[in-house]
């Protein structure tokens, strides 16, 4: 009964909403939201039984709004493999000194590895915090072979990177970061570990472009969240992610419903739910290096739109807002409306290279996130009370009717964002 007043209590409250676009339907979104961010679905973790049920329900969805599988899948899955070191045993000797064991965090996909002058690794040295945030995005999805030595100033940064359990990154060269002052002419290091291989999947569906097939907009989101953890004082051990990133994905299946019936875009249009963003941003890592970024016109990747933004209703931010003319763009076909998309107002947490969007604007493509989450203060940010009671679900409509109208023209091809500077 308590649920049932409550759904009612939001239908009433989309009354008193405007609506920006028809088609995208207030009853539908809560339907979504309500099923993805469920205990059933134990918190969407990789390799979990929970995240199976959200890829199939995933699909029954893309299913019933008309999409077509990418070209070779069948039912909209598109597999990969991912390596996932477990114990790690390492000697590392540089100029004759032996360093401990714990002084070495390596990101490869080899299960034995040695490490010599005569390998030829980048070396790189880091002396300043900046420059250790800055390489760690630049570096853990490199194709190079780098041996990144981390000075000891710098020994709080680089525990908390050990101490991240993570799986192989998405490049394919092997990373290694040693804490250390020295600049060594000699060293040999040499590592073990044991490798495990999982399978996971990203859920794609697409319509395919009337006049320009061959020029791709993207709609993302992430749908895997942080599982099961201990149980709070109330019991509650269910992280449901409701905002992260169950209210994203809630977006994209909402908008494919809504391009499908609308049956105008000359461009192709792309709707990703991807995996594994939580354990460093795989499954869209994997999706970006099977397409070719220079057919890519633009990627509206949606992350966390279920609370209100720092600037009240009405509002979102675009991460990389300064990075290309997207964002004019989408404001531009807002002009009629209250609603306006800020620039990322969290520049110094570099969220422009921490989401989904992160592979292909580093490939020049126009890859922006929205996003409204308050990152200094989202107080249910990874916990477990992120749950739908939580979210404005009335607001996370209007935003995402805004997203939808504000993309008309870049998926009409009336309009081509400026692209992104390479990194």
């Amino acid at each position: 009964m308590r649920n049932f007043i409550l759904q009612a209590f939001l239908l009433i409250s989309f009354c008193g909403h405007a609506q920006i676009v028809s088609g995208i339907d207030s009853s539908d979104v809560i339907r979504i939201e309500n099923t993805l961010a469920a205990d059933d679905m134990q918190g969407r973790q990789v390799f979990t039984p929970g995240i199976e049920k959200a890829a199939a329900f995933i699909k029954d969805e893309f299913k019933k709004a008309g999409l077509q599988p990418l070209p070779g899948s069948q039912d909209y899955t598109q597999s990969f493999t991912m390596a996932d070191p477990g114990s790690l045993e390492a000697k590392i000797l540089l100029d004759g000194v032996t360093l401990d064991n714990k002084n070495l965090v390596a990101f490869s996909a080899d299960s034995s590895l040695v490490v010599t002058p005569a390998d030829h690794y980048q070396k790189i040295f880091l002396k300043r915090a900046n420059d250790f945030v800055s390489m760690l995005f630049k570096y853990l999805d490199a194709d190079q072979n780098v041996l990144i030595f981390v000075d000891t100033s710098m020994a709080n940064k680089f525990k908390r990177l050990a101490d991240i359990h993570m799986p192989q990154f998405k490049g394919s060269g092997n990373r290694i970061f040693i804490l250390s002052s020295m600049d060594p002419q000699q060293y040999r290091i040499q590592i073990k570990q044991k490798i495990k291989t999982q399978s996971l999947s990203n859920i794609v569906g697409i319509i395919p472009g009337k006049t320009k097939p061959d020029e791709y907009v993207i709609f993302s989101a992430h749908y895997d969240h942080l599982g099961i953890g201990k149980p709070d004082a109330s019991g509650d051990s269910v992280y449901n992610g409701a905002n992260d990133d169950a209210s994203g994905t809630t977006a994209v299946i909402t908008l494919a419903k809504y391009f499908s019936k609308l049956k105008n875009n000359q461009r192709t249009i792309i709707f990703a739910a991807f995996t594994a963003e939580e354990v460093g941003e795989f499954g869209s890592a994997y999706f970006s290096r099977h397409l070719d970024p220079d057919k890519v016109v633009a990627m509206f990747n949606i992350e966390m739109i279920g609370t209100e933004s720092k600037w009240g209703k009405n509002s979102a931010y675009m991460t990389g807002f300064d990075k290309s003319d997207m964002g004019t763009i989408l404001q531009r076909n807002l002009i009629n409306t209250q609603f306006k998309f800020y620039p990322d107002p969290y520049p110094e947490q570099m969220l422009f290279l921490r989401s989904d969007n992160a592979t292909l604007a580093k490939k020049g493509v126009p890859a922006h996130s929205i996003s409204t989450s308050k990152m200094d203060s989202e107080p249910y940010y990874h916990q477990l009370g992120d749950e739908v009671k939580t979210l404005d679900l009335a607001n996370m409509t209007q935003i995402i009717q805004s997203i939808a109208l504000s993309a008309g023209s870049i998926v009409a091809g009336n309009d081509t964002p400026q692209r992104v500077k390479k990194e």
